[in-house]
């Protein structure tokens, strides 16, 4: 048998004589314990289906990489190129200005062209997202559409079909770029392109890298 013994005066009675002093745990540090609340979150998200904080539409700038396989989730780790999710149904007033310094317009005939004048008024465009990460492109003053045909020649057109459809993009450089929803060229995306003298090219002879498909939607003034 055991025989219990009193506490010495001052003493805790795990301290007291005739009894082994008993080993505390270490206490975590703060960055473990954060670690562990991090590692919680992210297994809750992933049973529940969804994306951690900062993913797509979350305000991230850097968005992260899905750990869990089969999870939906629209982010990645390294720095991806980022589309208007948030935007569907949104509208809004530029005029896309080149990286070779014109700004896209339409005129009335359905012509498409570049000009360097800045307040041109078949320049100012309304930019209309009827899905995600896609847009219609409708010139403000002659209401024609802006369509790029199977040759990927560019034209306005009276009515919106899905040849008005084009993938809206922002590249590394901050440009956009916009490749037609409809129609390919040998499997190769075609894209909204002006050449140095202003004039559209062939969807076909543009490239996503060339500074010719690069567009800036800017504030009208």
């Amino acid at each position: 048998m055991c025989k219990w013994m009193p506490p010495i005066a001052g003493l805790r009675p795990d301290l007291a004589v005739g009894t082994a002093p008993a080993v505390l745990p270490p206490f975590p540090s703060a960055a473990s314990i954060c670690l562990a609340c991090f590692t919680l979150l992210l297994v809750a998200g992933t049973a529940l289906g969804g994306c951690p904080p900062g993913g797509a539409g979350g305000g991230g700038r850097e968005p992260l990489r899905a750990l869990a396989g089969g999870t939906n989730c629209s982010w990645t780790l390294e720095r991806h190129t980022r589309s208007y999710n948030h935007l569907e149904g949104d509208v809004r007033l530029r005029r896309l200005y080149s990286a070779n310094k014109f700004f896209l317009c339409i005129d009335k005939t359905g012509k498409v062209d570049g000009t360097r004048r800045k307040n041109y008024a078949d320049s100012l465009m309304e930019i209309r997202s009827v899905s995600v990460g896609v847009v219609a492109i409708k010139s403000v003053s002659t209401g024609l559409y802006l369509a790029m045909s199977k040759k990927g020649t560019l034209f306005g057109s009276v009515k919106y079909s899905p040849s008005c459809k084009f993938k809206e993009r922002i590249e590394e450089n901050g440009y956009n770029t916009y490749a037609s929803l409809r129609w390919k060229h040998g499997g190769r995306q075609m894209f909204v392109s002006l050449n140095g003298r202003g004039k559209p090219r062939r969807g076909h002879k543009a490239r996503r890298r060339h500074p010719s498909t690069h567009f800036l939607p800017m504030l009208p003034s």
